[in-house]
C-alpha cells in the first residue's frame, strides 16, 4: 500500500510499504479521508518534534523515522481482530489517534492525556492516517454513524477544541473571545456556540474573518487594526470583559490582549502549540487572579464531540477548503498551507488517489 513516511525536516517520501496485520484487540481499517494539521507542519519546517529521530525509537511504539503521517483520519472497518465483538465490518469510523502505555488507564473521567511518553499514532509511530490502510486497538476507535467520512476527518481537531473547551469550565450563557481565526480557533469557537456561549473572535485576515462570519461561529468579529479589541469587548459586556478567553494563534500581542479583555477572575486557556517562549503579563494576570490554563490533546473527548456534529450543532463541510490525492501532499497541501494559509481552514487528503 502507498504511505507518506516522514523521514526528516523537509523529507517527507510517498513510498509503497506492506500492509498491516491484524491484531487480537486490533481494528483493520481502510482510510478515506486524513486532514493536514498545524502539528505536521510543524514537524515538516522544524521537526522532529514528535517524530522520533532516526535511531531513537519511541518508548511505547519502538518506532523511530520514518514513520507514516497522519492523526486526523476517518475510514471504514475492514476486519476486526480476535476478542473484537462491539463493531461491525463496514463502519463508518475515525481515530483517537493516541499512543499510551498498554497499563494506562483509559477509561472515563482518567487523564490518559498526560500519562508517560504520551505521542500520537501518524506522528509517534503506529502507521497513521496518510496511508491506505491502518490496524490501531479497538478503544481508540470511535463509530460516527451517518456522519460522512471527509467531515468525519475533522472529528479530532474538534475534539482538541472540546477538551480546550472542558479545561476551561465555561458554560452557556457565558462570553467567550478566541485570539485567532486559524484552523483551530474557527473549531474552537464552533464547538463554544454549539455549548451556547456568545464567542467574539480577534483575527487580522481577511480570509478567515470572512470564514468566521460565514461558518456563523462567530457573534462578533474584531480586527486589532481597526480598534482595541479588549476595549470593544468590554463595550459589548456592559464593562465587565469577557468570562473566558481561548489563544489560539501563538502570537505573544494576541496573548496580552485575551489578558487586557478577560474580566478579573476569568479563565484563559492556551489552545496553541508555542514554537518559543512568550513573555507574559504577570503583574496584569496576578492583579486581575486570571487563571491561566494549559490544554493538550483530549480525554474522552471523542464522543461527545461526535455527538455534536451527528446532531446537527456542529456543520464541518464548511472549513473544509481543500482536497487533495496523497500524490499532491507536498505541492497541493504542505506548501498550500505555508505560503497560502490565510486562504486554507483544512485541507484533507483521498490516501488512494
Amino acid at each position: 500500500m502507498r504511505a507518506a513516511r516522514y523521514y526528516d525536516r523537509k523529507d517527507i517520501r510517498i513510498e509503497d510499504i506492506p500492509e498491516p496485520e491484524v491484531r487480537p484487540g486490533t481494528v483493520a481499517i481502510d482510510v478515506a479521508w486524513c486532514g493536514i494539521c498545524g502539528t505536521d507542519l510543524h514537524e515538516y519546517l522544524e521537526g522532529p518534534i514528535f517524530v522520533p529521530p532516526a535511531g531513537h525509537p519511541h518508548p511505547i511504539s519502538g518506532e523511530s523515522a520514518p514513520v507514516v503521517l497522519g492523526h486526523e483520519f476517518s475510514g471504514t472497518v475492514t476486519a476486526l481482530g480476535e476478542g473484537v465483538t462491539d463493531l461491525q465490518v463496514g463502519e463508518s469510523v475515525v481515530v483517537e489517534p493516541y499512543i499510551i502505555a498498554e497499563d494506562v488507564d483509559t477509561s472515563p473521567g482518567q487523564s490518559y492525556q498526560l500519562s508517560k511518553d504520551m505521542n500520537f499514532i501518524g506522528l509517534g509511530g503506529g502507521g497513521g492516517g496518510l496511508s491506505e490502510k491502518i490496524v490501531v486497538e479497538r478503544r481508540w476507535v470511535h463509530p460516527v454513524g451517518d456522519i460522512p467520512l471527509d467531515e468525519a476527518a475533522l472529528i479530532e481537531p474538534l475534539s482538541v477544541a472540546h477538551h480546550a473547551f472542558v479545561r476551561s469550565g465555561a458554560g452557556a450563557g457565558q462570553t467567550a473571545l478566541v485570539g485567532g481565526a486559524g484552523p483551530i480557533g474557527l473549531l474552537t469557537a464552533a464547538i463554544l456556540k454549539a455549548e451556547g456561549l456568545t464567542v467574539y473572535v480577534s483575527e487580522l485576515s481577511e480570509a478567515r474573518k470572512e470564514k468566521a462570519r460565514a461558518t456563523g461561529v462567530a457573534d462578533e468579529v474584531l480586527d486589532p487594526r481597526e480598534g482595541d479589541v479588549a476595549e470593544r469587548v468590554r463595550e459589548l459586556t456592559g464593562g465587565e470583559g469577557a468570562d473566558v478567553a481561548f489563544e489560539c494563534s501563538s502570537v505573544p500581542v494576541v496573548l496580552d490582549t485575551l489578558i487586557d479583555a478577560v474580566r478579573p477572575g476569568a479563565v484563559i486557556v492556551n489552545v496553541s502549540i508555542w514554537g518559543h517562549k512568550p513573555e507574559v503579563d504577570m503583574p496584569r494576570l496576578v492583579l486581575k487572579e486570571i487563571d491561566l490554563r494549559g490544554t493538550i490533546g483530549y480525554a474522552g473527548d471523542h464522543p461527545a464531540t461526535i455527538e455534536l456534529v451527528r446532531s446537527g450543532k456542529i456543520d464541518l463541510a464548511p472549513f473544509i477548503t481543500g482536497r487533495i490525492g496523497l500524490d499532491e501532499l507536498i505541492t497541493g497541501g504542505f506548501e498550500q498551507l505555508i505560503e497560502n494559509n490565510e486562504e486554507h481552514v483544512k485541507i484533507i487528503v483521498d490516501p488512494r488517489a
